[in-house]
C-alpha cells in the first residue's frame, strides 16, 4: 500500500470578514445572472478560454482523487451534425412516446421540444463522461469510487467557469446517450454524463420567464 505524502497548504488565501462577505456576495450576483440559453451565435470564442474552463472543472474534488472524468470537446461541424441527429432521434422518442404527462407539464414553461438546432449552431459541445473504472498501461482496471458524484461536481464547476468567462451554456441530457461513445470513439468504461453546449448567446436570444427558489426554501441552518 502506498504511504501518504503531504505538502504544506501554501496556496490557501484567508480574507478579513468584510472582504469575505463582499466576495461571496459578488460571486452570487455573478452566478445569479447565469441563464440557460437555447439560442446561440455561431461566433467562436478563443480556444484558451475553453481550455481554462476545462482545467477549472478538473480541480473538482473526487473520490480517492481518482479524477474519474473525461471531457470530449466537439467543434467539427460534421461531428456536431451527427450528435444533433442522434440526440434528436432520442428526443423524439421521449416527447412522443416515453415522457409521462406530468413530466411534459413540468417542461412546458421552458418551451422545449425535440428540435435541437443549438447542437449545430453553438461553436462547442462538451461531452462529459464518467469513468466507472480506469485502465492502467498494463491493462489492469482501477475501480473509481463515487464516480458519478465526482463528475457531477466537476460538471457544475465547468458550468460556473463558462459563465464566469462570459459565455453561455446549456445542459443537455438526451436519454440514453450511448451514441456519444460511438460518435466520439470513447471506450466502454466511460458513460456519458452530460452534453454541455457552450458559446455566445444569439443577439436576439430569449429565455423563459422563470425564477429561482428563495434561500429559506432550499436551505436550513441547524
Amino acid at each position: 500500500m502506498t504511504a501518504p505524502h503531504f505538502i504544506p497548504l501554501s496556496q490557501y488565501q484567508s480574507y478579513p470578514d468584510d472582504e469575505m462577505s463582499r466576495r461571496a456576495a459578488e460571486y452570487y450576483q455573478l452566478m445569479d445572472a447565469r441563464r440557460t440559453v437555447r439560442e446561440f451565435s455561431d461566433r467562436v470564442p478563443p480556444r484558451d478560454v475553453i481550455e481554462n474552463c476545462l482545467k477549472t472543472a478538473s480541480t473538482a474534488p473526487s473520490g480517492a482523487n481518482l479524477q474519474p472524468w473525461h471531457f470530449a470537446v466537439v467543434s467539427d461541424p460534421q461531428i456536431k451534425k451527427k450528435v444533433r441527429e442522434a440526440a434528436e432521434a432520442e428526443e423524439r422518442e421521449f416527447y412522443e412516446r416515453l415522457a409521462p404527462p406530468e413530466w411534459l407539464e413540468a417542461l412546458a414553461p421552458l418551451g422545449t421540444d425535440s428540435n435541437k438546432p443549438f447542437l449545430e449552431t453553438a461553436p462547442y459541445l462538451i461531452a462529459v463522461f464518467s469513468q466507472r473504472f480506469g485502465v492502467l498501461p498494463d491493462g489492469r482496471k482501477v475501480k473509481h469510487y463515487y464516480a458519478v458524484e465526482s463528475v457531477g461536481i466537476a460538471a457544475g464547476m465547468l458550468v460556473a467557469a463558462v459563465h464566469n468567462a462570459g459565455l453561455a451554456s446549456l445542459t443537455h441530457t438526451p436519454s440514453p446517450m450511448g451514441f456519444l461513445n460511438d460518435i466520439l470513439g470513447r471506450p466502454a468504461n466511460e458513460r456519458p454524463f452530460l452534453l454541455l453546449v457552450v458559446g455566445y448567446p444569439a443577439d436576439d436570444a430569449r429565455v423563459p420567464d422563470i425564477g429561482r427558489k428563495p434561500l429559506e426554501s432550499i436551505a436550513s441552518f441547524h
